[in-house]
């Protein structure tokens, strides 16, 4: 069996469903009853049609290296119950020796390759960019400006009304950025106005949230003359692309670490976070999909998986955020577990960061081995050779911990594990564990 013919497990199909129902629906076309016409190529492509209700079946192709699917059936669902069903049971039984495609799986894998080699359009006029550029630029300082005030009057007057005067004030504020064209600046104001009221120590932490909102204000200000890693930042963070800049682009095999989803408050998008880690070069990886209402975010790759492609790196974030580009193969199980450090060299890894970044609010870490533990103000990770390093507090880990928390626990039984999370100023968010001599990762959640 080639490389590019390595089947996925069920639960790595599964991951792919865009819900609940989409599961369950997906797994009752699991089997080969409904199938036909099934096959698979050397290039990473697998097909078949689905028998359904009308006279006609369902005629379905997915490209691993995406993933990426094309069905015939209406659903608006990506992937659909028939794509999934189709995954299940080609990672159940396999479909042969590889072949040539149908030509109606063949005309839509061939228009995708085309969509993807598709050079890029030409640079815009350099005259005219340049002055797109200023005018926003004028508009975010003018935009600063008005934040700085309204951050002046807030200590001014203290935060003892803030409770009273509810959240109106700053989505006021947040609009105005919005305006400015700074959407980094609004979704950091939406935020510091969530925090009046929402316990025991919010004042506290609205000084410290609306502090790093004026040094971004006063970075922005000043931009020209920092270094140009920070600058990059603080145009970064202010909701600024940094055009025109290259990234460093790095080709390695990507092991998938973690993907999760969030939707913004006022559930209009849907964000996909998905970590990966290269396993040549060490290196962390953020990508970020977004997802209209009633729709998920696109790029699907389930925990576990290694896909072999570049990946180009942004400047201004942390070294971390990249997008994928060209891939190599499609994605494959891997039978490797990440090598885990200490949480010692966990804290010193944020720290450095927060150096480079100081709105970072967390950073990826491999734990290993570790143990889970209860403590006096909640749970903690503690280092499982008896290194000498503090143990790190688990992100809301009360006297109630999450599923996630008792999840990790079940799975230690005691004993030690490798822990893939993100750690930051409010402790450790745990994401994926792995026993030991076990490469099959456990999503925790």
């Amino acid at each position: 069996m080639t490389d590019q013919q390595v089947r996925w497990t069920a639960e790595q199909v599964l991951a792919l469903a865009p819900d609940a129902s989409s599961r369950r629906a997906g797994a009752k076309l699991g089997g080969a009853g409904p199938w036909s016409e099934t096959g698979n190529s050397a290039s990473g492509a697998v097909w078949g049609s689905c028998r359904g209700s009308g006279a006609t079946p369902y005629r379905t192709v997915v490209d691993l290296t995406g993933p990426a699917y094309k069905c015939s059936c209406p659903s608006r669902k990506f992937p659909c119950k028939h794509a999934l069903g189709l995954l299940l049971l080609w990672a159940a039984e396999g479909f042969g020796e590889p072949a040539g495609a149908p030509e109606w799986a063949d005309a839509w894998l061939a228009g995708r390759a085309a969509r993807t080699a598709r050079p890029a359009a030409g640079p815009a006029d350099a005259e005219a960019a340049r002055r797109r550029a200023e005018r926003r630029a004028a508009r975010i300082g003018a935009g600063v400006a008005e934040l700085e005030q309204r951050l002046a009057d807030l200590v001014r007057g203290g935060l003892a009304g803030q409770e009273q005067a509810g959240y109106a004030p700053w989505e006021e504020t947040a609009a105005r950025m919005v305006d400015a064209q700074a959407p980094g600046l609004a979704a950091r104001v939406r935020e510091l106005g969530t925090i009046p009221g929402c316990g025991a120590g919010w004042p506290a932490r609205m000084l410290e949230e609306g502090a790093l909102l004026h040094l971004l204000n006063r970075g922005w200000l000043g931009v020209a003359g920092l270094p140009e890693p920070l600058a990059a930042t603080v145009r970064s963070r202010v909701g600024l692309p940094n055009a025109g800049v290259e990234g460093e682009a790095v080709r390695d095999r990507w092991l998938v670490l973690s993907q999760y989803d969030s939707v913004s408050p006022d559930g209009r998008l849907t964000t996909r976070r998905t970590w990966l880690r290269g396993l040549e070069s060490g290196r962390p990886a953020l990508v970020l999909d977004f997802g209209p209402p009633g729709r998920p975010p696109s790029l699907a790759l389930p925990v576990g998986l290694a896909v072999e492609a570049e990946a180009r790196f942004r400047p201004g974030s942390a070294g971390l955020r990249a997008d994928l580009g060209e891939r190599f193969a499609p994605a494959a199980p891997c039978d490797r577990v990440p090598a885990g450090i200490d949480t010692g060299a966990a804290l010193e890894a944020y720290g450095a960061a927060l150096r480079e970044d100081p709105w970072l609010e967390s950073w990826p870490v491999v734990l290993g081995p570790v143990v889970p533990i209860p403590g006096e103000l909640g749970w903690q990770l503690a280092d499982a050779e008896g290194s000498g390093a503090l143990p790190v507090p688990l992100s809301g880990a009360g006297s109630r911990p999450p599923s996630g928390l008792w999840q990790l626990a079940a799975l230690s039984g005691g004993g030690p594990l490798t822990v893939f999370g993100e750690c930051g100023h409010r402790g450790f968010t745990p994401l994926t564990a792995w026993q030991p001599g076990c490469p099959e990762p456990v999503a925790l959640g």
